[in-house]
């Protein structure tokens, strides 16, 4: 592939809901523009952008694709995103080196949840927006309903400038209406032909909507409107370009991916209308291949044939093969080898990739996705990226033993690549536990963990760390007497148990006379905190204790510091099984976002966990947000729970607060659960 002037770049998102055929449309560019010589589907597993092994066998993409091609003089570097909810992580990267976005709406289901979140993620990052309703071919597709959708979600800055040509429900045609030319399509080739009369009056509104876009872009094209003079087809294209990049004109165009009708229409638009790397305001560096370099990292591959994938964008500057760069994150220099374009899976080597271009490295071992590559003597920190947080997790149980090494390494590993989810070991219940943003990717991590590592889990709820307190006071004698020859053992104390402040254990003696010798205070202590680790009732950690040393007794041969550990222990469990022991459970501070007309169901849900509502407010695009306290153990799946209560358009967080005395009825199955695994 030859290389091309920033100028000349184009860098495209594609976005959409989950099936609604990014994908496809990626592959129908690619074959229009003779890039491929076949046209690659997803259902059979051949497309070039869907070329992870997990995504052929799912049928869905899981993870960033890079596809450029050529197209009138300029590159387009296709950057096709995942739709399911669990990879916005993908989603994020790529709007990240994005310089304008595609979102792909289906001409059957309309504006669905993925739609709407696409839009928000673009206009976030200030994105020009372009909308492309596929699928017309499908039974029961309506553009203009589908219009009239995006116009009501999205407002007045939606323009259609492609039209369906209709007969009886098929559609046989298209009309581009800045150039006012009608084309139907065999096998993807144009053939132009006559607008027919029957669609001229759905043309006149649409064509006003045009004008009145036009006009809106500036005060000259608003009085020639108001005047009623013709605008040039050189004022409507200068006119769009300028709408498009400020956000006041989001173009939509339609067609159908699968029989490759209106796609060089798109291609026409994306690169005439969307701007180049450097047409774009309000970047950290000046987009010019005569700067010092700096480049972002926004993907990393851990490929097990040629090593660890980074993929950037160059912010300046040139990134050329066999140069030396600095991590302005570490400080570090790395040394860059070869340098390579890529297409699905196909890496194409070049000598340099300029500023404003999408490229990869390999074997870069320190570098992380987020982190900035820059000139020796010229370090900049580029913008990161910020990833959605966590918000399932569940423990990785080994199905062989003596796994527990690999399992850490490959996920590592598989981190670099994801970094939506987190691996950590719980010190308290000892299990690893993986986070992240739904069930399918902490599904794919386990699939690829297995695959390329060749260590297969399980995956469980992970368990819940509660807590054993007393409620009352009380007095107990510990004693610990063995003779079995020589010298035999002798500890004797009474302590008394109270519920104390802290969550700490709290010791203090008060022994008069000597009943118990200060060298042995120490062991006492000693033997009481070995034994808080696990309490009398389900062998949960026991916390706000006091305990004091009141009485004792010794023998002048047979007590030592071993002796008196072991009669601690016996009077703390004596104590505790008689001071009314209780279970705490752990208490999270609940925020839950979804949208107004949810909030009834939302409620409910919450008060069937034993949550409490403590307020409710509005927030911004409509939304309403709830906070309560609910009990931690009833939240384990609560991130799949309110994706299906609220369609995808719920988000929460949850933290920890405190720990509370759990009811009766909860604290008798964690008690009998425990005796069972004992």
């Amino acid at each position: 592939m030859k290389q091309y002037k920033t100028g000349d770049l184009r860098n495209v998102a594609l976005l959409s809901h989950g099936g609604d055929g990014k994908t496809t449309l990626a592959e129908a560019m690619l074959y229009i523009s003779k890039t491929t010589d076949r046209f690659g589907k997803v259902s059979d597993g051949t497309a070039v952008c869907d070329y992870d092994p997990e995504e052929t066998k799912r049928k869905i993409s899981i993870s960033t694709a890079i596809a450029p091609l050529e197209w009138n003089g300029a590159k387009v570097n296709i950057i096709d995103t995942p739709g399911y909810f669990d990879f916005a992580g993908e989603v994020k990267s790529a709007l990240r080196v994005a310089d304008a976005a595609i979102i792909v709406c289906s001409g059957k289901n309309g504006v669905e949840v993925g739609t709407e979140k696409s839009w928000a993620y673009a206009k976030e990052r200030g994105l020009p927006v372009m909308i492309y309703i596929s699928k017309l071919d499908e039974e029961n597709a309506d553009f203009f309903k589908i219009v009239e959708q995006l116009r009501e979600k999205f407002g007045i800055s939606i323009c259609p400038i492609v039209l369906p040509i209709t007969e009886g429900e098929k559609v046989t045609g298209y009309v581009e209406l800045i150039g006012g030319v009608a084309k139907k399509y065999d096998n993807g080739v144009a053939v132009e032909m006559p607008i027919p009369d029957s669609i001229r009056p759905q043309l006149d509104p649409i064509k006003k909507m045009i004008d009145e876009s036009v006009a809106e872009t500036s005060e000259e094209l608003m009085n020639k409107y108001f005047d009623g003079i013709p605008f040039t087809k050189d004022e409507i294209m200068k006119a769009f370009r300028g709408g498009i990049a400020n956000g006041e004109i989001t173009p939509v165009l339609c067609g159908s991916a699968m029989k490759l009708a209106g796609v060089d229409d798109l291609l026409d638009i994306i690169v005439d209308f969307f701007p180049a790397p450097n047409e774009r305001e309000g970047l950290a560096v000046k987009v010019d291949e005569a700067e010092p370099l700096s480049a972002i990292v926004f993907k990393t591959v851990a490929d097990p044939f040629v090593g660890k994938m980074s993929f950037f964008k160059v912010g300046s500057g040139i990134m050329k093969a066999e140069s030396t760069v600095v991590n302005a994150r570490t400080g570090q220099q790395e040394k860059i080898g070869k340098v390579y374009y890529i297409r699905g899976k196909k890496q194409i080597e070049t000598p340099s990739i300029t500023a404003g271009d999408l490229g990869v490295v390999t074997k870069l071992s320190s570098v992380k996705t987020g982190d900035t590559l820059c000139a020796p003597g010229h370090i900049v920190e580029l913008e990161g990226i910020e990833f959605p947080k966590p918000c399932l997790s569940l423990a990785v149980i080994p199905q062989s033993k003596g796994d527990e090494e690999k399992i850490s390494s490959g996920l590592a590993r598989l981190m670099e690549e994801d970094p939506t989810f987190r691996l950590e070991t719980n010190r308290e219940t000892h299990q690893q536990i993986i986070s992240g943003l739904g069930d399918v990717q902490l599904d794919v991590i386990i699939s690829k963990l297995k695959n390329k590592f060749g260590v297969a889990v399980d995956l469980v709820e992970p368990k819940v760390p509660y807590r054993e307190t007393i409620k009352k006071k009380v007095k107990v004698e510990g004693k610990h007497k063995k003779q079995s020859g020589g010298h035999g053992q002798f500890g004797h104390v009474w302590i008394e148990f109270e519920p104390g402040d802290s969550e700490e254990m709290v010791f203090e003696e008060k022994v008069f006379g000597g009943a118990v010798p200060k060298n042995f205070f120490p062991a006492v202590e000693k033997g009481l905190r070995d034994c808080v680790n696990k309490g009398v009732l389900a062998g949960y950690p026991v916390v706000n204790l006091k305990a004091t040393l009141v009485d004792g007794s010794y023998h002048p041969v047979d007590s030592s510091e071993m002796s008196f550990k072991v009669a601690a222990s016996l009077a703390f469990k004596a104590g505790l099984t008689q001071a009314n022991p209780v279970l705490l459970e752990p208490i999270g501070t609940l925020r839950v976002v979804i949208p107004e007309e949810m909030m009834g169901d939302i409620i409910g849900d919450i008060n069937k966990r034993r949550g409490r509502i403590l307020g409710m407010n509005s927030v911004e695009n409509g939304n309403e947000e709830v906070t309560a306290e609910v009990p931690m153990a009833e939240m384990h799946k609560y991130a799949i729970d309110l994706r299906s209560m609220s369609q995808g358009r719920g988000s929460f967080e949850l933290t920890f607060e405190r720990y509370e005395e759990a009811p009766p009825n909860v604290a008798q199955k964690v008690i009998e659960a425990a005796k069972s695994e004992a």
